[in-house]
C-alpha cells in the first residue's frame, strides 16, 4: 500500500472513532444536565394551571410530572 492511502485510512479511521466517541460523551452530557435542569418544574406546572383558573391538586401536578418523564 502506498504511503499515502495508508495515511488517509487512518485519517478515515480516527475521523470514524472521534465522532463515535464524541457522539457518547455529548449524549451522557446532555442527558445529566436534562436530570439535573429539567425544563420544566412542579412550580411551573402550578403557574400554568393558576392562569388557566384553576387550582391544581397534588395528584394532578403529579401526573402531569409523570408524564412528561416518560
Amino acid at each position: 500500500m502506498s504511503t499515502f492511502w495508508s495515511s488517509l485510512l487512518y485519517f478515515v479511521l480516527g475521523a470514524v472513532v472521534s465522532a463515535i466517541v464524541t457522539f457518547f460523551l455529548t449524549k451522557k452530557k446532555f442527558e445529566k444536565e436534562i436530570r439535573e435542569n429539567p425544563p420544566i418544574n412542579e412550580k411551573m406546572i402550578r403557574a400554568m394551571y393558576m392562569q388557566m383558573g384553576r387550582k391544581p391538586s397534588e395528584a394532578q401536578i403529579r401526573q402531569v410530572m409523570k408524564s412528561l418523564t416518560k
